[in-house]
Order: structure tokens, then sequence, then C-alpha cells
């Protein structure tokens, strides 16, 4: 494997909570991987099964979805129904031959900051171990 591999790491955050969170982490001068792109959206609800995959097919190694905690979403029920659209695009990620693990689901406080930089290490760590997205082999991207 490739010594200077960094992977890219896709994090779909709702702007009430989980943004917040990552606001509060930059804030607090916490550190945590900078290989996560925030993808800032006002609720988990609204992420559809192909905006995952997409982001896997632009060259994401993983991908998570950061929501309110479940109870206490802004938009009632938006994260548990972004739930069910990362349990639905792990099932089509392991059946066109990605690992169903470089995707996750958090459920992150506004006030949660440690969460987020935790989360975005986890996935940047996970990724490492996992290697790069095969797709990105498939187009040639990685050597």
């Amino acid at each position: 494997m490739d010594n200077h591999y960094e992977p890219k790491v896709v994090a779909f955050c709702c702007h009430y909570c989980a943004y917040s969170a990552a606001d509060l982490a930059g804030s607090m001068r916490l550190e945590y991987a900078p290989n996560v792109r925030i993808v800032r959206i006002m609720c988990t609800g609204k992420v559809d099964t192909l905006h995952l995959l997409k982001a896997f097919e632009d060259g994401a190694d993983t991908v998570y979805v950061a929501g309110c905690e479940e109870g206490s979403c802004h938009f009632q029920e938006g994260n548990l129904h972004a739930k069910m659209k990362v349990i639905q695009a792990k099932m089509l990620l392991k059946e066109v031959g990605l690992e169903p693990e470089r995707l996750e689901m958090y459920n992150i406080s506004a006030s949660n900051s440690v969460l987020f930089a935790r989360a975005a290490d986890e996935m940047t760590e996970l990724a490492r171990k996992l290697g790069p997205n095969p797709l990105k082999k498939a187009r040639g991207e990685v050597k």
C-alpha cells in the first residue's frame, strides 16, 4: 500500500447538532483527523441513499452521517429516516463488493464536540485500515 495514502472521509452533518458540534470542536481547538470533508445539511432526514453512494463513487474512502441524538431531532424523526437510509446504503455497498462498514451513522448533540472529533478520527482510522476505496483503483486514481 502507498505510504502516502491519506483517506478521504465525507461527513453529512445536520445543521443543528453535528455541524454545531464540529464548529465547537474547532472553537475548542480539539485535534482530530483533517481528512474529513463536511457536507452541511439542514437535517439528516434529507440524506438520500443515492447521496451516500455518490460520495463513494466520487472517491470517498469512508462516509458517515452525523445527526441529532435519537428522540431529539429538530425535524421530529429526520434522524430516524437517515438511519434507515444508512442501513439501506450499507446493503447496497455489500452487494457491489464494498465493505459496508465504510459507512456509519452517528448521533451527536450540538454540545458534544468530543464525540464529533472521535467520529472523525474513527472513520479516518477505519479508512486507513481498509485501504483506499476500490472504486478509486478501478478508475486509476490510486497507484
